[in-house]
């Protein structure tokens, strides 16, 4: 396990309770959306065809992706560090009657036979917790040729206007452009934001074609729970990445 695993998995617990109860139940229960603007899956059409298709989602968290790929006719699995997570994602499993495998496991190394997915999806998950050097070759791996990578962070321009003694994102740039790769947290955690040019390098390395970058800029008065980037903020400027990679093999 490398070090900035340890430590994410000791954060994600600290988050625990907020993501039991309500928000996890609302996300289950909702129309598929992206991000912390809770855009519309029917506004971004983002999501490939799902039905049949065998889905690794990386870095699942309570698993809501999941149970919107159950139920296009898809076969999720789930992948996760988080045991409280995936404690979280089982009980909802339960109580909604939609289940499929949930593994405790590293996106940068899931213990999974090659070629075994059609789709890979992460939403902040291993996007923005896991080393992206190490979990797009291993996304390459277990996707089948011509299979689809589909993953959402924040954008690098939202890291690159945050303060690393602020709580949210200013409108000046406060960090060098070099320094977002890996960001250390003032929680203890370790998030990863390569910037654009090292990150396209990476998925053409990893044997991906990108088919579509996303910079999503809110409409006027969209509301968030999440109060690292305001609304204000984000009508200006793209605080959303969403991107779409297809696997040559």
């Amino acid at each position: 396990m490398t070090d900035h695993v340890a430590r994410n998995q000791a954060v994600w617990a600290g988050h625990h309770s907020d993501w039991f109860g309500s928000r996890a139940e609302l996300q289950w229960t909702a129309e598929p959306h992206w991000g912390i603007w809770a855009t519309p899956e029917s506004e971004l059409h983002v999501l490939p065809e799902l039905k049949d298709k065998d889905v690794i989602d990386l870095g699942c968290g309570t698993a809501y992706i999941g149970a919107w790929v159950t139920r296009a006719g898809g076969r999720p699995v789930g992948v996760d560090t988080s045991g409280e997570q995936l404690a979280t994602a089982a009980g909802l499993q339960e109580k909604f009657g939609l289940r499929f495998p949930l593994l405790r496991a590293n996106a940068e190394s899931v213990p999974l036979p090659d070629d075994s997915f059609d789709v890979a999806i992460s939403e902040y998950g291993a996007s923005s917790w896991c080393d992206p050097a190490l979990w797009i070759p291993e996304a390459a791996r277990l996707l089948r040729p011509g299979g689809q990578l589909v993953f959402l962070r924040n954008s690098t321009l939202v890291e690159l206007c945050t303060p690393p003694d602020a709580p949210a994102a200013t409108r000046e740039l406060s960090r060098p452009y070099a320094d977002v790769a890996r960001i250390e947290r003032a929680d203890g955690g370790t998030h990863f934001q390569l910037p654009t040019g090292r990150l396209i390098g990476v998925l053409r390395a990893a044997g991906f074609t990108i088919e579509e970058l996303t910079e999503y800029v809110v409409p006027p008065g969209t509301r968030s729970e999440y109060d690292y980037v305001t609304p204000e903020w984000a009508a200006n400027w793209p605080s959303v990445e969403l991107w779409k990679a297809t696997y040559r093999g």
